[in-house]
């Protein structure tokens, strides 16, 4: 008989989707409470070995499970979050006293009286909060070098002790790797969800600019932040971002365009069309490139794969300027009162600085090329279901070296810089791991609002792969 963890809860049960513990809270078979015990006892006791958690919310977890068992027991079942628990980064808003300090060490303290809207909602939809997680101090966008940038420590992939979870979301993708909750939401403005869940072999969703409300999360480039979930599998994401979606008085940019998961389940019954991204291929390390070859092999048995190639534009340089130029803007207030003096990383104590000039007229030349970009964009979507690339172009780098000396060089990712200067969805899943045993990951990037439709690619992949399956010694 399998070791029990809490009452109902087999070791077994940790690593398990989150549709597949919905089923086993649904029926009564794994007690809401007792799942938040056992999560609990995760984070608490394997947390500090990734770096990954900054506040275990304790005694809100307990009180929100105890009334999802109530109510399942009464019959009345939310739907597949209810009472599942999960992590947030900890740039989104949690009221109750519960700190979220965005990383940063001088904003330890830092309190808000209320909750982001995604807190609210999948509060909502019965999910149950159980830790607020570690994340790169002001989301990264003090422009650290290295993974040493946060109060917690640098952030640590499950796979390997000397790794990067990957930033700026690390907590979120090393907890859902580690089975510390089954699924967490980060936040990207450009890499934050794909980089994390590349590095530590899980799923992770950026949805369109404006599916999700940004409401009580931490601003860092207005035209660029989106909110998403990481989860073991791609249907973990979208019964996320299901609960997530939609508008939202208290952010006028949250579009009203709710999402619905059965979408992405009836696209995968139809060949779908996608296209290689050569030049994005043609970044990768050659570790990545091999287990990208050989997820071609898979794709291809369920769709129809050519080669694209992307007009000759600045991806990367668009996406920079419009960072670093919103960054400076959003975090002024940080910068006036001397607080990045005390920031953990000692770059990020001056970068910001550099941020003031940046001039005007460049910024408007980027918001132009961004115009341009996301037209073409749209044509080559227009004959496409997904773009197809790596998820990242190179595994893991090591905790103790800069990222340029790691990478031998500033590394490129034409891909990522595209996918977010145009506002477009993307989903990575792990595809494979490099001989030292640091996973890969590749990505399928939609048209805007095509979710269900890279939501459906996804899960075609992982229907015909295991590599979700498989999970770190922990």
């Amino acid at each position: 008989m399998a070791r029990r963890l809490a009452s109902g809860v087999t070791p077994e049960v940790v690593f398990r989707p989150v549709w597949e513990l919905a089923g086993l809270v649904r029926r009564r078979r794994v007690s809401p409470v007792a799942l938040a015990e056992t999560f609990l006892a995760r984070l608490e006791s394997l947390g500090p070995r990734y770096n990954a958690v900054v506040t275990v919310t304790r005694a809100r977890a307990l009180a929100e499970a105890r009334r999802a068992e109530r109510e399942i027991a009464a019959g009345r079942w939310r739907g597949p979050l209810h009472g599942i628990p999960y992590g947030a980064k900890d740039l989104l808003a949690t009221a109750g006293g519960i700190p979220t300090t965005w990383g940063a060490a001088p904003l330890r303290r830092q309190r808000f009286d209320h909750d982001a809207t995604v807190i609210r909602k999948l509060g909502a939809a019965g999910a149950v909060l159980v830790a607020k997680l570690a994340m790169v101090e002001l989301a990264g966008g003090a422009g650290y070098r290295q993974p040493n940038a946060t109060f917690t420590g640098p952030g640590i992939s499950p796979w390997a002790p000397d790794a990067w979870s990957g930033g700026s979301s690390s907590g979120s993708g090393s907890a859902v790797a580690a089975g510390l909750v089954p699924f967490a939401l980060g936040s990207e403005t450009w890499g934050s969800i794909l980089s994390p869940a590349a590095n530590c072999g899980v799923t992770g969703l950026r949805p369109t600019l404006g599916r999700v409300s940004r409401h009580g999360a931490m601003a860092l480039s207005w035209s660029l932040d989106k909110i998403g979930p990481l989860g073991l599998t791609a249907d973990d994401c979208g019964l996320v971002l299901e609960a997530i979606a939609g508008p939202d008085p208290d952010d006028p940019a949250a579009a009203p365009r709710p999402y619905r998961h059965a979408g992405a389940r009836a696209l995968g019954q139809r060949r779908l069309r996608l296209g290689v991204v050569r030049a994005a291929v043609d970044a990768a390390s050659p570790e990545v490139r091999t287990c990208f070859e050989a997820s071609l092999a898979v794709l291809r048995r369920f769709a129809r794969v050519t080669e694209v190639r992307l007009p000759p534009r600045p991806y990367e340089a668009i996406a920079r300027v419009i960072l670093f130029a919103e960054a400076g803007s959003a975090l002024e207030e940080l910068v006036e009162r001397g607080a990045i003096a005390q920031l953990t990383a000692p770059e990020d104590r001056y970068l910001l600085y550099a941020r003031d000039a940046i001039l005007a007229k460049d910024y408007v030349r980027a918001l132009r090329l961004r115009a341009i970009v996301a037209r073409e964009i749209g044509a080559i979507l227009g004959r496409l279901d997904a773009l197809v690339g790596p998820g990242r172009v190179a595994a893991a780098p090591p905790l103790d070296q800069e990222f340029r000396s790691a990478s031998g060089g500033a590394a490129r990712d034409p891909l990522g810089a595209l996918g977010n200067v145009a506002g477009l969805p993307a989903v990575a899943v792990p595809n494979g791991f490099t001989p030292r045993g640091l996973p890969t990951s590749l990505q399928f990037v939609g048209a805007p609002w095509a979710e269900a439709t890279i939501l459906a690619a996804a899960r075609a992949y992982q229907a015909r792969t295991d590599w979700h399956r498989r999970h770190p010694v922990t």
